[in-house]
């Protein structure tokens, strides 16, 4: 039996990114699974993201381009890099939108200055990669031979063991929970605490444990709350109740305070 075709590493960029249709996203998870060594490829390009967001910094992005339209000086020539770097470049939208950065060239004996736009010499990102990334959920069913990434409205049992993952496409503070068909909320991060957990910017996250479902009837269904600001767990807890009281708790939105976003996730049972 042949083993699958390695998946290409444009197509491994855009999982981690998450850019995918549902269906074409829950697929290629299922072909990079199934590959000798992708999900550490996976693993490994979302690392290496990590430290090359850490070594570019906006702080240090945003001090190269002053001081070289100070100076008037020729970019240099870019450094050696990671293979990766530029794919952590599209998963960082601060770092797209400073690679858009706008310069202002005075002309001679022109009282007035127009704006131009060029990429940032030496950084070459991809600044289309984040556009239209929108925080997500992802539900995996633990299987004894490879996880199975579900789609939404996939059917699930009691006794199923689910691992939850997120995407947080920029947002810093977060809350999952889920709300089952008996009407219970269960807070899946953070583990404790009064606020909201804090969220990796890039990529996609799961959670330490897994989740078993139980014999709650109809439904469970998954939220993710995001914010770029830190907030406190206490109102979305009580969002959730009130929802899981209601009639429309299958369907209806969690009632937050402003400047919260969620997305849901729903398993039918």
């Amino acid at each position: 039996m042949n083993s699958p075709s390695r998946i290409p590493d444009w197509l491994l960029e855009r999982i981690a990114l998450g850019e995918l249709p549902p269906e074409e996203l829950a697929a290629a998870r299922a072909r990079l699974a199934q590959e000798p060594g992708g999900p550490e490829r996976l693993a490994a390009l979302e690392a290496d993201s990590r430290v090359t967001l850490e070594r570019l910094s906006p702080e240090r992005v945003a001090r190269e381009v002053n001081t070289r339209f100070r100076r008037g000086a020729p970019a240099r020539e870019a450094p050696a890099r990671s293979p990766w770097l530029t794919s952590a470049m599209g998963l960082v939208p601060v770092l797209a939108a400073l690679a858009l950065f706008v310069v202002v060239q005075p002309e001679s004996g022109s009282p007035t200055q127009e704006p131009t736009t060029g990429a940032l010499a030496g950084l070459e990102p991809e600044p289309t990669r984040s556009k239209g990334l929108t925080p997500r959920l992802e539900v995996h069913r633990q299987r004894a031979q490879a996880d199975e990434l579900l789609t939404e409205g996939a059917v699930a049992v009691a006794g199923d063991v689910v691992q939850l993952a997120y995407v947080a496409a920029g947002q810093t503070h977060g809350v999952i929970l889920s709300v089952d068909g008996r009407g219970s909320v269960t807070l899946h991060a953070p583990e404790h605490g009064a606020q909201a957990a804090t969220l990796a910017p890039s990529g996609t996250q799961r959670l330490a444990g897994a989740y078993e479902l139980d014999d709650a009837p109809r439904f469970e269904r998954f939220f993710l709350v995001t914010s770029g600001q830190p907030f406190d767990v206490a109102p979305v807890l009580e969002a959730a109740r009130t929802l899981a009281a209601s009639a429309d708790a299958h369907t209806a939105s969690l009632l937050l305070p402003e400047g919260l976003t969620q997305v849901s996730f729903t398993l039918q049972k």
